[in-house]
C-alpha cells in the first residue's frame, strides 16, 4: 500500500546523519512492527533518464507512535536515496510503501536480549528497545553499538536516560577510531563482545549494520553454542 506523508521535523544528528520525521497524511496513521522499514520513493538518473525507485529505510520510532514515522538516514556519496532525503525541507511531501520486513522483535518471548549495531543499523534496534519498554517488558537487554569517532556520536543522551530509568537495559557504545580525549569504550563491537564474554544461554540476538560485523558476531555466537534460529540480522551495507 502506498502512503503519503509530510516532513514535519529534521534533526541533524551528526555531520552525515539526519533524523527525519514524517507525519502521515494518507492514511492518517499506520500500524507496523518494531524493526520494520519503509521504502521511500525517490527519483534516480539512469542512462540520462529520470526513473522512480524505492529505497528502504528502517523506522527508528516505536510502533506506539503511529501517526509520525521517523527514519535515520546517513548520507552516502553518490547515493540517490540518501542524497534526496538529505535535501528534504520541512513541509515537503513524499510517498512510501507501507512498512514491511521480517527483522522484528517478539515481545511475548522471555529470553534475554543482545542487540549489536554499527552506524545507522541502530535505527530498527532503537525501535525495538523503545517498543519493549513501552510494553512494560523487563527482559535483560544489552546493546553494543559501534561507531567510528566522536563526531559520529548521536542518541547518547537518549540512551543514557533510558539505561538510568531501566536498570535491566545496558548500553555500550564503542568507537573504533576515537581521539585521545575519548574516555569511553574503544574498539570494534566484535572486540567488545569478546571482552564482555556474553553468556548465550536463554539469549536471543538482533544484529544490524555492515555485513562484516554480522558475519563475525554470528560466528562468535554460534561457536559459543547459540542456535541459528536465535540469531536475527539485517544487513545495511
Amino acid at each position: 500500500m502506498n502512503c503519503h506523508a509530510k516532513v514535519i521535523s529534521i534533526k541533524e544528528l551528526t555531520h552525515d546523519v539526519k533524523e527525519i520525521a514524517l507525519q502521515l497524511i494518507n492514511p492518517p496513521k499506520i500500524s507496523f512492527k518494531a524493526g520494520q522499514y519503509i521504502a521511500i520513493e525517490v527519483t534516480e538518473m539512469r542512462e540520462g533518464k529520470a526513473r522512480q525507485n524505492n529505497r528502504p529505510y528502517s523506522i527508528v520510532s516505536p510502533p506506539e507512535e503511529d501517526r509520525v514515522i521517523r527514519v535515520c538516514v546517513n548520507l552516502v556519496a553518490g547515493g540517490p536515496g540518501s542524497t534526496t532525503l538529505h535535501r528534504l525541507r520541512i513541509g515537503e511531501e513524499l510517498s512510501f510503501l507501507h512498512p514491511f520486513g521480517y527483522f522484528t522483535i517478539k515481545s511475548e518471548a522471555t529470553s534475554s536480549l543482545l542487540f549489536v549495531a554499527t552506524g545507522t543499523g541502530i535505527a530498527p534496534i532503537r525501535s525495538m528497545i523503545e517498543h519493549l519498554l513501552h510494553q512494560g517488558i523487563e527482559r535483560p537487554m544489552t546493546l553494543f553499538w559501534g561507531l567510528r569517532s566522536e563526531r559520529d556520536l548521536y542518541y547518547q543522551e537518549d540512551f543514557e536516560a533510558l539505561s538510568q530509568k531501566y536498570p535491566f537495559l545496558k548500553i555500550i557504545t564503542s568507537l573504533s577510531q576515537p581521539t585521545s580525549n575519548w574516555q569511553g569504550d574503544k574498539g570494534r563491537v566484535t572486540e567488545q563482545l569478546s571482552r564482555k564474554k556474553i553468556t548465550v544461554e536463554n539469549l536471543e540476538a538482533y544484529l544490524c549494520g555492515n555485513m562484516a560485523m554480522i558475519r563475525e558476531v554470528r560466528t562468535m555466537l554460534l561457536d559459543q553454542g547459540m542456535t541459528k534460529r536465535a540469531i536475527h540480522f539485517e544487513k545495511f551495507y
